[in-house]
């Protein structure tokens, strides 16, 4: 209850492969529920007519349907070239002002330490996306210590945003599990924001058995139907 969560994703759709269920859950909770995309998504596509103007704005409109489905009050987008986002201090300070005007206590984002796995998908290897590790790294850095600190961004006092703390820092997880939550009566929500990024998928309906059973294998360890698995960071 009363709770402001924000989830950082690199592309549109990210967060609700990772974290969708739980935020749909916290939103129907009584949490405010807030996305910010750092890139342009305009690289995800293999169509022949697609240009890179068009699929990023088909892309935002995918996000932003997405996150009326889930309760999310609003998307913010940074709008950086798909395949080129960098952990900088200009990435950092982006983040650092949307935590300082939002203030939330729960932060998502992706694994930084996730680079790659070999066996990810049912036998195949998988190597993390460079945009989702310099968003989750920036987004780490941002929340601590960036955002506490009075004496960074500075210039953002003068624009009457004031120092924040995030209490927690919840990085989504497919293989460490640490931080169960039970996504059960949201799992329906997250199908359905998932299958509105229609520019993403050839086939939707393997990618909603993909993303079934992981749910399964997640909530079987601890009784639930359904599961989302983050690694857990209390802040001090």
């Amino acid at each position: 209850m009363n709770k402001i969560i924000l989830a950082v994703g690199a592309h549109p759709d990210d967060m609700e492969f990772g974290a969708s269920g739980t935020v749909a859950k916290w939103a129907k909770e009584g949490a405010t529920a807030y996305y910010l995309i750092c890139t342009d998504g305009s690289r995800g596509s293999l169509g022949p007519q697609m240009t890179h103007e068009r699929l990023s704005e088909i892309r935002k409109k995918e996000q932003e349907e997405a996150c009326k489905i889930l309760g999310v009050k609003k998307a913010f987008f940074l709008n950086h070239t798909d395949t080129q986002l960098v952990a900088d201090i200009i990435l950092k300070e982006e983040i650092v002002r949307i935590i300082r005007t939002l203030r939330p206590n729960i932060v998502i984002t992706m694994d930084p330490t996730f680079y790659y796995s070999p066996n990810f998908f049912n036998g195949s290897g998988f190597v993390n996306h460079t945009d989702h590790r310099a968003a989750s790294l920036a987004t780490m850095d941002a929340c601590f210590p960036l955002s506490r600190d009075r004496l960074t961004f500075q210039e953002h006092e003068k624009e009457g945003l004031k120092p924040h703390k995030v209490d927690e820092l919840l990085f989504v997880s497919f293989e460490k599990k640490d931080f169960l939550v039970d996504i059960t009566k949201t799992f329906g929500k997250k199908i359905k924001a998932l299958s509105l990024h229609k520019s993403q998928f050839n086939n939707f309906k393997e990618i909603e058995e993909r993303v079934t059973k992981r749910a399964r294998i997640f909530g079987k360890s601890k009784g639930y139907k359904f599961a989302e698995n983050f690694i857990r960071i209390k802040l001090p």
